[in-house]
């Protein structure tokens, strides 16, 4: 009898796998990461310098070759741009190495303590068979028989133990998995940022030959380009102004909404058409999704039912994104808003907190709902004056919505540096803003509000 209990007490430990490998791999990758550091440090040196040269010839009085000048550091500058988001994609690509490494160490070591803890399981099952008595009257002296109570302690105790490894093990490898998923994310948002800033490249060069073609590089030829090709105010107010997932309007229409927007929010009218309008330039994923496909079914499927039944729509004919390779798409209309981030925007509350967002400690069974439109929580609705709940596929409201982000982020101060912050944080999120590789998506912004603040300036007599 005391020859089993000692046994079994010995099985029961199982020796884990250890994670020196992957933070051996990790010193590595920490020295390759600050070679790309320097090399990045380089690459942003000279986006400076070209960046200097652009505002230098965009200053100067208008000629042929200013603007030939302004063509060509504004091409170089984006090409840059383009080899920082590269590097900062080849230091993503090592920062997912790692934690591979540690994510595949950690499985091991949970299957481990989960083998570990079925095996004490079963010799605990074995022991429970037996009473202290029959322990008693199987031992052949009393020091045997505590010896063998010992050994059944321990092994009770060691089952405690397992549990505790176990759910530490499992909140390590949920991190883990998290920080994983969140390097993927910010990898695809840089693939999208570096082919619109390749599209922008080719857009600049396509515009720079066409000029030379025209004026056959004779300046009086291109002063006279200039004196014609100025754009009348009829013609700004009829060009189409095009929205993603909806359809295009009047440029005149979306700048009366967008004005309207910038009373309410003090964000830009320039700078609300500008987000919306880079946003319509930004790829393929655009409103080719279904929700039930293509939404996280945890966080935003469950909202997107409520959405669309307080707006009386069909949820399986209205557009979302689709979702890219690493994880969830299904964001909403021209202005892109998930579902559970246009709750705090369109009114929705969930009705067990009331609340648009998860309160301190409440995971994702928040976002099952239930859910409640309150007409008084709807944000846009109170700043269009309108009667009926906030539709995100509407024109006017995602142009207020929109106007609405960008002031949370900082853009009711007009400054162009607020702004550019402001745009970044509308793509890239608080955190990752301040990233040089999403530059391109902020200078593009404040590059097309600097154009549409040309033509409202028309406008505007």
């Amino acid at each position: 009898m005391r020859r089993f209990f000692l046994f079994a007490f010995a099985c029961s430990c199982i020796a884990l796998p250890s994670l020196a490998s992957a933070q051996s791999a990790a010193s590595a990758v920490a020295n390759r990461q600050q070679e790309l550091k320097n090399q990045l440090d380089a690459i942003e040196s000279q986006i400076a310098t070209q960046q200097q040269l652009l505002d230098v010839a965009q200053s100067q009085h208008q000629t042929l070759q200013t603007q030939i000048d302004a063509f060509n550091a504004e091409i170089k500058r984006t090409q840059l741009q383009i080899q920082a988001i590269t590097l900062t994609i080849a230091q993503l690509n090592d920062n997912i190495g790692v934690h591979n490494q540690t994510l595949a160490g950690l499985s091991a070591q949970l299957a481990a303590e989960k083998e570990s803890l079925a095996q004490i399981l079963r010799q605990t099952q074995m022991l429970d068979a037996y009473s202290a008595i029959n322990v008693a009257l199987g031992s052949q002296n009393v020091s045997e028989f505590f010896r063998d109570l010992d050994a059944f302690t321990s092994i009770k105790s060691s089952l405690a133990d397992s549990f505790d490894q176990i759910q530490q093990t499992s909140a390590s490898t949920e991190a883990e998995k998290e920080a994983l998923q969140a390097r993927l994310a910010e990898q695809e948002q840089l693939r999208t940022v570096a082919q619109l800033a390749k599209q922008s490249v080719q857009a600049q060069e396509n515009e720079k030959q066409q000029l030379l073609a025209q004026t056959k590089g004779i300046e009086a030829n291109y002063q006279k380009i200039i004196a014609v090709s100025q754009k009348t105010a009829a013609q700004i107010r009829s060009e189409l102004f095009l929205l993603r997932d909806s359809a295009s309007i009047p440029f005149g229409l979306a700048l009366t909404y967008a004005q309207a927007a910038e009373r309410a929010t003090g964000t830009r009218a320039a700078v609300t058409l500008g987000v919306l309008k880079q946003e319509t330039n930004l790829g393929e994923n655009l409103g080719t999704g279904t929700w039930r496909v293509d939404m996280s079914p945890a966080r935003d499927q469950p909202i997107f039912s409520y959405i669309t039944q307080a707006l009386g729509l069909d949820p399986d004919k209205m557009p979302v994104s689709r979702k890219p390779w690493y994880g969830w798409g299904g964001a909403m209309g021209p202005g892109q808003f998930i579902p559970s981030t246009w709750v705090c925007f369109g009114g929705f509350i969930q009705a067990n907190t009331g609340t648009c967002t998860p309160p301190s400690g409440v995971g994702s069974s928040f976002w099952q709902g239930p859910w409640r439109y309150v007409d008084s929580k709807d944000r846009v609705r109170k700043l269009l004056g309108s009667s009926q709940p906030s539709n995100p596929w509407n024109a006017q409201v995602a142009i207020m919505a929109t106007a609405m982000l960008m002031a949370d982020n900082g853009a009711a101060t007009q400054t162009p540096s607020a702004e550019r912050l402001a745009a970044l944080r509308y793509f890239a999120g608080w955190a990752h803003a301040s990233n040089p590789a999403y530059a391109f998506y902020g200078d593009g912004v404040m590059g097309f509000a600097a154009s549409f603040q040309k033509d409202i300036n028309l406008l505007g007599g």
